[in-house]
């Protein structure tokens, strides 16, 4: 009688290298976390502020409100080793949402989107992000509602580099493809035209920016030149940590619409706009 000898088993190591949650890949030296949330929302009233939603009555046609629904599921990947080079990080995100639209009443399955997939080597990051123009300056605070007044573009491929001297002071620079279907755009002078924020040459979009960070909070500055409309945007930042629950901002940007009103940086109308809160 031949008895076969039971495979060893092979427990997974965990990694606290990179922090909480991850774990050795069985049979190599990279390190694996895996997360994600799920969120409902919920809303109602004005659709002007991202609120609510509109549908027509079953009975009669009537063009009314109804409730603004969003069901996400959202899939997180971290992944780090070290190599001759430094750190090899990369993480991804994708979300599955069900739901209406702000503008119609109809629940049905969305468009999966691909909202992160970078990989990073030290200081040097490639691969789909959000632009630097928004991610670097922090967005326009941590608040529910943050984009009526828009602030800036979103989703792009890129290749940046973060350069930290250690001493609070840090900085960016970004070559950026930019993204976005056909969308009608108000030049000045009130004329529409189409506007694909993607770049129509070899030429990339380019972000810079620079951020000195402290214990009373942090000044940002970033600047982003639209290489399709040969155009200039940026934000200024003011932070300060007034209580050790109250974090106050008040940020100002300034756009040039030479020859278009509205473009992947420079969303907001006019030249100037302001953000706090």
């Amino acid at each position: 009688v031949v008895v076969a000898e039971p495979e060893p088993a092979e427990y997974v190591k965990i990694c606290d290298v990179y922090g909480a949650g991850y774990f050795y890949i069985p049979g190599t030296e990279t390190c694996l976390r895996v997360g994600g949330y799920l969120r409902y929302d919920a809303g109602f009233g004005d659709i002007g502020t991202f609120d609510g939603s509109v549908t027509n009555d079953r009975l009669n046609g009537d063009r009314q409100h109804t409730y603004y629904k969003n069901a996400r599921f959202a899939l997180k990947t971290w992944t780090g080793q070290e190599t001759e080079l430094g750190t090899l990080k990369t993480y991804t995100e994708t979300r599955f949402q069900f739901g209406n639209t702000n503008a119609d009443g109809t629940a049905q399955n969305k468009s999966v989107s691909l909202n992160f997939a970078w990989i990073q080597l030290g200081g040097l990051r490639v691969g789909k992000d959000e632009t630097a123009y928004d991610t670097f300056i922090g967005y326009a605070g941590n608040v529910i509602q943050d984009t009526i007044i828009p602030y800036g573009g979103k989703d792009t491929n890129l290749i940046s580099y973060t350069f930290d001297a250690g001493n609070g002071l840090s900085a960016i620079v970004s070559f950026e493809q930019g993204s976005g279907g056909e969308s009608r755009i108000r030049r000045p002078g009130d004329t529409w035209v189409i506007d694909n924020n993607t770049i129509d040459s070899y030429v990339p979009h380019v972000v810079g920016g620079v951020k000195y960070t402290a214990g009373w909070g942090a000044i940002t500055g970033v600047v982003a030149y639209n290489s399709n409309y040969e155009e200039w945007a940026g934000k200024v930042r003011f932070d300060v940590k007034a209580t050790d629950q109250i974090d106050l901002f008040i940020m100002g940007g300034y756009g040039t619409d030479d020859n278009i009103d509205r473009s992947f940086y420079k969303q907001w109308g006019g030249n100037w706009a302001v953000w706090g809160g």
